[in-house]
């Protein structure tokens, strides 16, 4: 596996010289930032994309560039999919298992961050239903369509050090809601699920991992106040060990890098059912922080199986 990249590298330079013709990718959350940026990246390569959005009209417009840069071969359809309704998230999987064509790529973006306490239209804590048991009903759903040698990706994050998972109390019903820990909890189990989905389909030749894309400027971090932004910097910055750097955005080519690092360019068995960061696979660190490295937590096996076991309780569906 290449060493040359890293937490400034861009989109185009992980893929620079790679040919995507004939491959086919699934993004979801191409209506703005990472999303839009992944999609372009890879249809500018070559692949046909495929990319998933609550507002097609939105988009739509966001999108235009994906398709003026798409390299001959290169393709992009969007379809209707809203992750906080399963309902939603069955229409969309039932239309591609309907076209029967098979994905070499799924790259799981979409995602919200910190909102205030509400629901999904099926009753969960927004934040959980919408990060994971939507993406955990249509990458389950359509598991078929990936042929061997495929990859899933699921976008996680640093905030998963915020918490893990609540397997008696996902839906907060009888704890005090906080944003963050919801966030975080979300994020934990975007990585369990990679490490269960790797675990039931690497026999098959289908992988699975979670990427963290860094701290970008984003419509993600849409519900937090600029006093509130700049709280969080100062938090992350007075946690981090001395002499480490202070926290800097990434740019939107920086932040879509890992995805497109994880999904085309590192080695299968290096990143199947890990986490990655700045183009490598993260180092477990149990530390106190939220900047770099993974919690034991989020890579814990049989903590992974558990959380699949409640979510297809959740959503009311079994995924053999």
């Amino acid at each position: 596996m290449s060493n040359i990249f890293g937490a400034t590298s861009t989109t185009d330079e992980v893929l620079q010289g790679i040919n995507l013709t004939g491959k086919r990718v699934l993004v979801t959350g191409v209506s703005a930032g990472l999303g839009v940026e992944t999609a372009r990246a890879l249809a500018a390569h070559g692949a046909q994309v495929v990319g998933a959005a609550r507002d097609l009209s939105k988009a739509q417009a966001a999108t235009a560039q994906v398709r003026a840069q798409a390299l001959s071969g290169g393709s992009l359809q969007l379809v209707q999919l809203d992750l906080a309704s399963l309902d939603s998230v069955r229409r969309c999987a039932d239309g591609l298992l309907e076209a029967g064509k098979p994905f070499d790529l799924i790259i799981a973006n979409a995602g919200v961050m910190a909102c205030p306490k509400s629901k999904t239209v099926d009753g969960f804590e927004t934040q959980f239903g919408t990060n994971h048991l939507g993406h955990f009903v249509l990458v389950n759903r359509i598991a078929s369509l990936l042929k061997a040698g495929s990859r899933l990706v699921n976008l996680s994050s640093a905030g998963h050090r915020y918490a893990d998972v609540n397997l008696e109390d996902p839906n907060f019903e009888h704890s005090p809601y906080e944003e963050f820990i919801a966030y975080g909890r979300s994020k934990t189990a975007n990585v369990l699920f990679a490490v269960e989905f790797d675990r039931r389909h690497k026999a098959r030749g289908v992988r699975a991992t979670a990427v963290h894309p860094g701290g970008i400027r984003t419509e993600l971090s849409r519900h937090l106040a600029p006093e509130a932004l700049q709280k969080l910097i100062a938090e992350i910055n007075a946690r981090q060990p001395k002499g480490a750097p202070s926290f800097s955005y990434k740019s939107i080519p920086q932040g879509a890098a890992t995805s497109v690092w994880a999904a085309c360019v590192a080695e299968t068995e290096a990143i199947g059912g890990r986490y990655c960061e700045d183009c490598h696979v993260a180092e477990i660190a149990s530390a106190p922080g939220i900047r770099a490295g993974v919690q034991p937590y989020a890579l814990d096996p049989q903590h992974a199986q558990a959380l699949w076991q409640k979510s297809e309780e959740m959503v009311g569906e079994r995924f053999n």
